[in-house]
């Protein structure tokens, strides 16, 4: 990310990045991120799945501390269930910007579809490739995410969910069909789904 999207050199706006991450798990919330950078850059940003977990790390502590905004969003399970995944990712999204210190005059969101919000913003695809605020939020919403399914691995032991993660590997859904469908699964979605509606199916 050498070059600046042309949206990094746009005078005369605040702009934040925003991105989510979580969407394809089977356990968990899913929470977004919304980053206004500094002035001068910040080396190492790309999208955080291209990261090793330590490099994701260390830029996350390094995004929070020289950024001029943070802030983070989420949409709970029940949420996400009740809405379905793309709505609750869009509402983490919209709560991490309206969460800023700073107000932005552009926002910058990775993908193709636009929270419903009053700010002035533009959806760009593989943006957390192209746009370095929107790169910071992806690093930052999936170092959250990740310590957070550490954490929920120790209340809800057995599923493995320190090492994936809450997706659907095969060591997961093995996993459910042996312990069950616990509070944080996402029941609308289809694994889990098809377990509570017969349990003898997983």
């Amino acid at each position: 990310m050498e070059t600046p999207d042309l949206f990094q050199r746009t005078t005369g706006h605040v702009i934040a990045g925003v991105d989510e991450v979580g969407r394809g798990p089977l356990a968990g919330d899913v929470i977004a991120a919304a980053v206004i950078l500094p002035d001068h850059p910040l080396a190492g940003l790309t999208d955080s799945k291209a990261l090793s977990e330590s490099k994701r790390v260390m830029l996350a502590g390094m995004i929070r501390s020289e950024a001029r905004a943070w802030a983070l969003g989420r949409s709970t399970v029940a949420e996400i269930d009740e809405f379905n995944i793309l709505q609750a990712s869009l509402l983490a999204m919209r709560r991490a910007v309206e969460a800023l210190a700073i107000q932005p005059t552009l926002v910058l969101v990775d993908g193709n579809r636009l929270p419903q919000w009053p700010y002035e913003a533009r959806a760009i695809v593989k943006g957390d490739l192209k746009e370095p605020a929107i790169s910071a939020a992806s690093i930052l919403a999936k170092v959250v995410r990740d310590q957070e399914m550490v954490e929920l691995d120790s209340r809800f032991p057995g599923y493995g969910l320190a090492a994936h993660k809450g997706y659907p590997t095969k060591a997961h859904l093995a996993a459910l069909s042996k312990l069950g469908v616990s509070p944080i699964h996402r029941r609308s979605f289809a694994p889990v789904k098809r377990l509570l509606a017969d349990p003898e199916v997983g």
